[in-house]
């Protein structure tokens, strides 16, 4: 029982940290719709997560490390649904990374998170492919500047 309350407060502490970084001046959250479906995505430094829960879920903090989070939702809905989620992040000078999104789910929430390394004030243009729960193939494509705090 004391293992599940763990996880539950570690969630939270996740879920806080993920809208902490949304409302930061150097995170932004954006949103595409793709017909019925809303994906949500963020980019946020690692520092935002605090460290038991960094600690928990194995999850590194450091200053060159940031995260890119995925959601998908129904139109209008908040539960979040299962989707196929891969993705890179290239520089400007065309440097390409794989993005190994991992998914993490509590309750009706479902979520992808993919770590990376960044250099300060690193500009990056994310190329997220992503298969949607009716099966349909889409991609998503945004750019972040990343500065270490």
């Amino acid at each position: 029982m004391k293992r599940l309350f763990a996880a539950i407060i570690s969630i939270t502490l996740l879920f806080w940290a993920v809208a902490t970084a949304a409302q930061s001046a150097r995170t932004i959250e954006s949103h595409e719709d793709f017909g019925d479906y809303r994906v949500t995505y963020t980019v946020f430094n690692s520092d935002f997560i605090p460290p038991d829960v960094a600690r928990n879920y194995n999850l590194v903090r450091a200053r060159d490390r940031a995260f890119v989070n995925i959601s998908v939702t129904e139109k209008g809905g908040i539960k979040g649904m299962s989707a196929g989620v891969s993705g890179t992040a290239t520089n400007l000078i065309q440097q390409s990374r794989s993005l190994p999104f991992q998914e993490i789910r509590d309750q009706d929430a479902v979520y992808y998170l993919a770590p990376f390394r960044f250099e300060n004030e690193e500009s990056l243009t994310f190329n997220i492919d992503l298969v949607l729960p009716d099966g349909s193939n889409r991609q998503l494509t945004f750019r972040r500047q990343l500065h270490k705090n």
